[in-house]
């Protein structure tokens, strides 16, 4: 097993490396070149900037019985496609019988904001998310 994470942004590296490395996991983090990425513990992979180069690299990468870390559906959804699983920085474990509904309510999101209407924005990030995403890491693992 490999532990991807796609990087980009993303607030839960360090904890996704603490608790890979107690479990003497791999981890790959994955950034584009807008990004500065540096561990002592994970592989960095840079991929070239592109709207979705990043999704790409990670997908090509992840094979059955890997673990991806991102925040995008589609690339968890892709992700369950290869028999991976995957977990969103909130803690939500991505499963076959979640993904459709999170997809269809992306969907909804844009097709809001691209007719003109003001959606929400992901609530500021608490020290509580980041043990509730320790918390379901560990159980997933």
């Amino acid at each position: 097993m490999t532990i991807y994470v796609d990087a980009d942004a993303c607030p839960v590296t360090r904890i996704v490396e603490e608790v890979a490395r107690l479990h003497g996991i791999p981890v790959v983090l994955l950034c584009d070149t807008n990004h500065v990425l540096r561990s002592d513990y994970s592989e960095i992979r840079i991929v070239g900037a592109g709207a979705d180069a990043v999704d790409l690299a990670l997908i090509n990468r992840c094979r059955k019985g890997d673990l991806v870390v991102t925040q995008d559906y589609g690339v968890a959804a892709l992700a369950l496609g290869k028999g991976a699983r995957a977990i969103h920085q909130s803690g939500r474990q991505y499963t076959e019988e979640n993904i459709d509904t999170l997809l269809y309510e992306r969907h909804l999101g844009k097709k809001a904001r691209r007719e003109g209407k003001h959606t929400k924005g992901p609530k500021k990030r608490s020290p509580e998310d980041d043990r509730r995403f320790r918390e379901a890491l560990e159980a997933l693992l």
